[in-house]
């Protein structure tokens, strides 16, 4: 029987020190703990039930140990990462529960006091008793709602002109400047570009264009500087152009030699109307090395001192095309013919009348080159006004229109021309023949050549009276 209590007892204890209990069971069935506190009372106990209680017994002495055991190791692990235990593998178990459950500072710093004074952490609006202003909404906030705020106002963002873009942009609005003279759409084609850091550039371009056209043209352009100044440049804008207009004289004076005279006129013109600076030419006192540059100041400087008033610097351009009186006009073509007919030039009269800029009024010379032929005597201002005419003619400078209203207009005043030039008529006839053998007037304006009433005297047998 002791043999068999004794195998049964080792075979419940595995080696692992977990005990594994079997059911044993007998006639009568299995044990339970019923019987056993049954017998242990009555003192009935057989040998198997007493090596069952023992084993009891012992596997509950096991489990105490094993619990307090695992307490005392844990309290041991704190003790060392307490005392500064740093060589401890971070990756191993123990680490990582270091790391996880020790939540006192590792650095030693602070009073223990909560982080942000109580006002941080999840679901915390703040610290206590705080008050918050109104922000205005960021409209770089993931969260912002446009048709929240209320009307939106939307504006066209233009971008900035490159130097390179800026001369192609800017010389056909000068040029159509030229044409039309409004320098109010200029402002408002300038306030549509983003000129930038360039705006400047707009005078100097303005201004070369000028130097390369006609007076007129550079009239216009002295204006328009007047009028944008204050509007879409400033003061400051208009110096810096002619700081580089100076400095670029050099290269100007190969197209344009007499530039220098020209910029300084600018120059004047420019003060007077209040777009420059009083002080500009001051500024260059002694400090030009360039001989033209200094040229151009000294002819500004000249123009300021020869009148008290700058009034007078409003014709610096002299009165350009239509602006010019009728008489002024008149007297002028007028000199322009007799100095033809003295040197028989035709480019020199071709670019004087030019210059006068007045295509609208260019019958007039027609009509005052027929006059000065009726006058004359002899054939060659006869060949000379038909050669100018018809160079006029082929070079477009005078139209077809202005050809007949000049020659209609001696057709209709040749009664009265013919008190003074007895021979106007037979001359005005040669003139026509020979302007429609080169090409000049048409068939039909030769044909509205009024004719010379031809008087003749009848038989005698009619008494010596004249019909008409």
């Amino acid at each position: 029987m002791a043999a068999e209590v004794e195998q049964w007892s080792s075979a419940a204890v595995q080696a692992d020190g977990v005990l594994q209990l079997e059911v044993v069971e007998n006639d009568d069935g299995v044990y339970d703990d019923e019987e056993l506190n049954e017998g242990e009372v009555n003192g009935n106990w057989t040998p198997q039930e007493k090596a069952l209680h023992e084993a009891r017994l012992k596997a509950k002495a096991k489990r105490r140990l094993r619990k307090s055991s695992s307490r005392d190791s844990a309290r041991e692990s704190l003790s060392e990462a307490v005392a500064g235990d740093t060589g401890a593998d971070p990756s191993s178990p123990k680490g990582k529960a270091l790391q996880n459950h020790d939540r006192k500072s590792r650095t030693g710093k602070g009073r223990g006091l909560p982080k942000k004074g109580g006002a941080g952490g999840k679901g915390v609006w703040g610290a206590a008793g705080m008050v918050y202003e109104m922000e205005e909404p960021d409209a770089k906030d993931p969260n912002y709602d446009e048709s929240a705020q209320g009307d939106t106002v939307y504006a066209t963002v233009v971008p900035e002109l490159e130097e390179g873009e800026l001369e192609k942009t800017v010389n056909p609005i000068v040029q159509e400047y030229f044409e039309h003279g409004d320098t109010r759409e200029v402002e408002m084609l300038l306030k549509e570009l983003n000129l930038g850091p360039h705006k400047y550039e707009f005078s100097s371009l303005a201004m070369s264009l000028s130097l390369e056209g006609k007076a007129s043209h550079r009239e216009l352009t002295s204006r328009l500087l007047s009028d944008l100044v204050g509007k879409v440049l400033s003061e400051s804008d208009v110096a810096r152009a002619f700081d580089k207009m100076l400095k670029e004289l050099p290269d100007l004076i190969l197209d344009t030699p007499e530039a220098p005279q020209m910029l300084g006129q600018f120059i004047a013109r420019a003060i007077a109307d209040h777009a420059l600076p009083m002080n500009f030419l001051n500024r260059y006192k002694g400090r030009v090395d360039c001989d033209h540059a200094r040229a151009a100041l000294d002819r500004a400087s000249v123009l300021m001192s020869m009148k008290r008033e700058m009034v007078r610097l409003d014709n610096v351009w002299g009165v350009g095309g239509g602006q010019r009186p009728v008489k002024h006009l008149i007297k002028e073509m007028n000199l322009l013919l007799k100095e033809y007919l003295v040197s028989g030039e035709l480019l020199e009269a071709e670019h004087c009348l030019r210059d006068l800029e007045v295509p609208h009024f260019h019958h007039e010379l027609v009509y005052e080159a027929i006059v000065m032929v009726l006058e004359s005597n002899g054939e060659t201002a006869i060949q000379l006004m038909v050669k100018l005419l018809q160079a006029f003619w082929k070079s477009g400078l005078i139209t077809l229109d202005q050809m007949n209203r000049g020659f209609q207009r001696v057709y209709d005043e040749l009664p009265e021309i013919n008190l003074d030039v007895p021979r106007a008529h037979s001359i005005m006839e040669a003139f026509v023949d020979s302007c429609f053998q080169e090409s000049v007037i048409t068939k039909q304006l030769r044909d509205a050549c009024p004719a010379r009433g031809r008087k003749r005297f009848v038989s005698e047998g009619d008494g010596g009276v004249i019909k008409s």
